[in-house]
């Protein structure tokens, strides 16, 4: 067996809200990731949001074609991204925050809607100083929905 083929297998994870939420301090309506599934640490993470009519954005965007705003998936990714950073740390303490601090390079390639799946991949480009920075990306059906650099900070608050 290939030492990629190990690395595959080993970060296949079920992370549930519940261990998410230990981590993030985004509550509903504000937490945009419903499970990961896949982790290896410092290096990348896989996780996964359910899109639902019932989302609170979609009362007023837009009511006859409802679209989820570009920003949400931004965010969503960031995320994901921070997720990836404090899991790799082993915990957040309680005065640390990561903050959403940079993106670079964002791209829409798809409307997102009720009923799709976004599964997002993001991996560690570097990270220094409590700044890292991570190539991410949005997929619905294996197509590239959103793509984009992003820049997380811990800080101490």
């Amino acid at each position: 067996m290939t030492d990629a083929v190990n690395n595959t297998e080993n970060a296949a994870v079920h992370i549930d809200v519940r261990e998410i939420m230990s981590y993030l301090p985004h509550r509903y309506p504000f937490l945009l990731v419903d499970r990961v599934t896949e982790f290896v640490a410092d290096t990348r993470i896989k996780a996964l949001k359910n899109v639902t009519i019932n989302e609170p954005f979609f009362m007023g965007h837009f009511e006859q074609y409802p679209v989820m705003p570009g920003v949400l998936i931004i965010e969503a990714l960031a995320q994901a991204a921070g997720i990836l950073a404090i899991k790799s740390q082993g915990q957040r303490a309680d005065n640390e925050l990561y903050f959403f601090v940079g993106i670079d390079n964002a791209r829409f390639k798809r409307q997102v809607v009720p009923g799709d799946q976004l599964v997002f991949e993001v991996e560690t480009i570097t990270v220094k100083r409590g700044i890292g920075k991570y190539s991410a990306r949005a997929l619905v059906d294996g197509q590239v929905a959103c793509e984009a650099v992003i820049m997380c900070a811990k800080r101490e608050v």
